[in-house]
Order: C-alpha cells, then structure tokens, then sequence
C-alpha cells in the first residue's frame, strides 16, 4: 500500500530535477546570447582570428617606348603543418603526386620539421597543379598566394634586367640596383580561419601594401633584339669566348642598347651556369688598343704641334724603345697624321706621343673616364686602371698611345667615344630614360675642343671608307666615323696568342646620334681582326639601329653611285 506513493514520489522528484535542469540550461543561454555575447565572439575569434601578410605588387621595368621587360605576375606556393598533414597519409601520398615529389621524401621531410607550424613544400607552382591542390581538400596543405617575376624579352635584355629571388626581390643587374624602388611593402590583415586553415572572412586591414613602383629605362627593346641577334650570331660565326656591344645616344647620353653572349634565360636559370650572369659590358675590363689613337691624334692636333698633313716617318715599320721593340703589321714608310690612323699605324701613335707631356696624355685620357666608374648604377661595375703619369716608365708611355697598359670596359669605351662625337665633352650615362638633352654635359672636363673633334671624325669617317682599314663597318646610305681594335690578350707578364677584335666607332658621321662600340672576346674560327670580325657586327646593328629610329641619311654619295651601294650591300 505504501509502494504506490514513494513512486510518485520518486517521479515527481525526478521530474523536478528534469525541469530545474531545463530551466537552467535555458537561464544560461539566455545569459549567453543577450548578455555575453560579446566575450564568446571575442574568444571565438581568438581561436580562430589570424594575423595574415598581404603580399605588395613588385613594380613593373619597361623599355623606353613603354614595352614590358619585367612584371610580377601572382602565382601560388604550398605549405603544410606537419603535424596535421602526417594525420593523414593519404593525403601525403596525393600531395606528393600532385607536386610532381616523392611521397617518401615528402614524409620524411614533414617528420623532421613535425614540431614546426609552417613548412614550405613547394614554391611557385603551375596553374594546373594549383586547381588540383585545391580540389584536394589535403589535410594539413594549404596554398598561400605569392608573385613570381617574367621577363618577356628572356635572354635578350637578361644581362641588363638581372633577375630576383624565389621571394620576388632583386638579385643582379638592375632588379638589384633599384630594388628599393621596385620593391612594394607588404601589408597585413587580420583573418577568421576555419579548422581547415581556410579564410572565411576578413576582419580588418592592419596595414595596407604599399606597391612597388615603375621603372622606365633608356633601352629601347627593338634595338636591344637586333644588337642581340647580330652579336649572337658572330659569336657563333667565331666560335668565340664571349661577346659584348653597348649603343648610347650621344644627344642623351642614354644607353640604348647592352647586350652580352653567352646568355642566359631568367625565367628558367636551372640549366645556366653562374658565369653566365656576369654583365660582361660593365664588369669586364679589357685594354683598349688602337681604339685609343684617335685621341692621341685628337691631343697632338689639338695642341697645335701637328697638323693633319704633318708627315711622320714609320720606317721599317718598327721602333726600339727599351729593351721592347714597337711593330707596325708592315713597312708603311713616311705617314701623314691623317694616315697614322687610316693605316692604325702602333710606330706613327708612339712617335707623336714622345712628342707629347706625359701629363697632357693622361689627363685626356682620364677626361675621356678611362679608370673611373661611368655611374650607371649597376652592381659590381669595374672601374678600369690607369696608371699615374708620373709613374709612367718610357715603354708605358709608349704603350699608352696604342692603348696598352690601361684596361676599360665595353660601357667605359661607348662613353669615351661620345666625346668624339659632340663637343670634346663625353656624355653622362644614363640607363633610365631622359627626357631632353645630356642634363650633366657641361660638367665634364673638355677633351680637345670642337674643331680638333671635327677634324678627327673626318679622319676616322676615311677609316670606314675604302681607305682604311674599317671598311666592313660601312652602312649604306650613311657616313660612319670609328676605329677598330685588335688587342692580344695579357696572360702573367707577357701576352698570350689570344685576342680581342674591337670596333667603335658612330653615324651618321657628319652629325653624329649614336656611338656603338662591338667586342668580340678571342674569336678562333677564322680571322680575329677587329675590321674583320667586329666591324660587319658593328654595319649590321648601327644600320638596323639607323632605321628603326628614322635617323635621316646624309651619304648623298650613294644614291649616285650604284656600283659602291652594291659593295656596301655584299660587304
């Protein structure tokens, strides 16, 4: 009788503490939902809220016209946690087939850095394998956007360009030299992140990336493809050690064109060697050589001691100076001044500078910049070497006027040539476009005045003519002034039967724009001249170079004379 009652009993308490409980489960998310919902947001977001890099857009290289060199364009890198992605081994296992890796190199890579929450496994990949990455839905892989440079013009204008880092920054050439101005900053925002590590929203911008600039430079990419291919193929043609070619503007002093071969291809560096990212034009010096006499010609006009009639007597074609004796190709005999340099005669270059203070022939040359940095900003430009005048023994002095016992590079060589070109003043090189005239002309020292300047272009204008010995360098329907070069290369402390083939020289002659100087590094197959293997360089990228910039002709000679435009075209 008394069971009946303690059951209800029992019900009625249980149900009590059934509706207690429900009460307050209620009173608390009441509590949580009115009253606390700010803290459990907070915490929430805690858990889950991530500090993330907003990557900064490296600025943009464009040529002179405006035409792309280089540009960052995004792509996307794979990352893992270790520990994560070694809870599921299949997901290694499709991870590694994806990214082209091997599964067990890739687990015995996520073992070694377990203890770590970040972990490249790949940087930079295809859009392919970026779509099978994230159809994957891998645990513990995650893709994070980077930028990744290309150079449209590749090998052409690689050496000029450099190139950058896996992390988009400047490494060689002029990525280096102006990687603060290219170089954005990157920002940071703040994320929400899924248990998958997935942004499902942003939060808010912490800082916000400053973008990279815009860098526009002197080269103009059309010149730069055909100074490249021409150069390339008398490489070949040569079979020689390297080769390298500069243009400048001489209104500007603006490089035009700077190119070197062997090259090499930025966008994929992995079959280079390191040797070929050497910017030969500016980092590898040479001596000089006949390309040199014009400017002992220039100072001995100029200091009135000759004029260009002035007969200097290079018989027997050799000349004893010291122990070392000085020697012509041949016998010339009696030479005029005028014909020292169409004959590029060494015995005729040493005999006027005797005549010549050892301090007024230095201080030419330094006037010129032999020995001194053109400032063009690139990294790990050579200087040159020129020796102190008064350090100078008889034979250096002899030496120094067929340009021996100095050394200079290709860019040095174009600068000293646009003082033969203007007004006896060299240029200030630029690689960034100008606008107007050479801003820093009137600063440079004076070489020999205008017409002294004048009267050696004509020398060096019967050079390139059937006279002397330039004549490959001819281009039809223009007047070229210039002067080879074949120099024997220096090995320990005497020379090796190795050599340089050289041309510099400018057009049009009467009024000269541009100044080109070609070097051809120890060509083997064949003649290693430089009028013969160095000037058909030179007529092929300064007539190219003519036309593409609607430089007016001035040889009215040729548009009467069929038979020496025929010769000019077979040349």
């Amino acid at each position: 009788m008394n069971r009946a009652p303690n059951f209800r009993l029992r019900r009625l308490f249980v149900l009590s503490v059934f509706v207690f409980g429900l009460g307050v489960l209620f009173v608390r998310a009441v509590d949580l939902q009115l009253f606390d919902h700010e803290f459990l947001e907070e915490e929430g977001k805690a858990r889950h809220l991530r500090v993330v890099e907003m990557p900064a857009h490296r600025g943009m290289i464009l040529d002179r016209n405006g035409q792309l060199l280089a540009v960052s364009t995004p792509v996307f890198s794979v990352w893992a946690n270790p520990a994560e992605a070694l809870g599921s081994h299949d997901s290694v296992v499709r991870a590694a087939e994806i990214l082209d890796l091997k599964a067990r190199d890739l687990l015995k890579k996520l073992e070694q850095k377990k203890n770590r929450q970040f972990l490249y496994v790949k940087r930079h990949i295809s859009q392919q394998q970026t779509e099978r990455m994230q159809q994957g839905d891998l645990l513990g892989f995650y893709l994070q956007r980077e930028y990744r440079r290309y150079y449209p013009s590749a090998e052409v204008s690689s050496h000029v360009l450099g190139f950058t880092s896996i992390d988009d920054k400047g490494l060689e050439g002029i990525e280096l030299a102006y990687e603060d101005w290219l170089a954005g900053q990157p920002g940071a925002k703040k994320v929400i992140k899924d248990q998958l590590n997935r942004i499902v929203e942003d939060v808010e911008a912490v800082r916000m990336p400053r973008l990279g600039q815009d860098l526009t430079l002197s080269i103009d990419r059309r010149v730069q493809y055909l100074a490249y291919r021409e150069l390339k193929a008398a490489y070949i043609q040569h079979a020689a050690r390297s080769a390298s070619a500069v243009m400048v503007d001489t209104q500007t002093g603006e490089v035009l064109a700077m190119v070197n071969v062997p090259s090499f291809n930025p966008n994929n560096r992995r079959a280079h060697k390191r040797d070929t990212y050497r910017n030969r034009a500016v980092t590898d010096v040479f001596e000089p050589g006949s390309t040199m006499k014009p400017f002992v010609v220039a100072l001995g006009l100029d200091s009135r001691r000759y004029s260009a009639e002035t007969v200097i007597d290079t018989t027997p074609g050799t000349y004893k100076v010291g122990r070392f004796t000085i020697r012509d190709i041949r016998n010339f005999g009696p030479l005029s001044v005028n014909e020292v340099l169409l004959k590029s005669s060494n015995v005729g270059a040493v005999k006027m500078a005797f005549t010549i203070p050892r301090e007024d022939l230095w201080n030419t040359y330094k006037a010129i910049g032999v020995g001194e940095s053109t400032e063009s900003g690139f990294p790990g430009e050579a200087t040159g070497y020129l020796k102190s005048f008064q350090d100078w023994h008889k034979t250096e002095h002899a030496t120094m006027a067929f340009g021996y016992g100095m050394s200079m590079t290709v860019l040095q060589l174009a600068r000293a040539y646009t003082a033969l070109a203007t007004d006896g003043r060299r240029s200030s090189i630029s690689m960034l476009r100008r606008e107007g005239t050479d801003p820093h002309r009137s600063e440079q020292p004076s070489v020999v005045s205008p017409q002294t300047v004048r009267q050696v272009r004509s020398i060096l204008d019967a050079v390139v003519s059937e006279q002397g010995t330039g004549s490959r360098a001819r281009v039809p329907g223009y007047t070229v002034a210039g002067k080879t070069g074949t120099v024997r290369k220096s090995a320990g402390n005497g020379y090796e039967n190795k050599h340089i083939a050289m041309f510099a020289g400018m057009a049009p002659a009467s009024n000269p724009r541009l100044v080109l100087v070609v070097l051809i590094n120890e060509p083997s197959n064949g003649a290693y001249y430089g009028g013969h293997v160095a000037a058909p360089v030179f007529s092929r990228i300064m007539g190219g170079t003519l036309r593409l910039l609607n430089i007016a002709p001035d040889d009215v000679s040729l548009r009467t004379d069929p038979v020496r435009l025929s010769q000019d075209h077979a040349g």
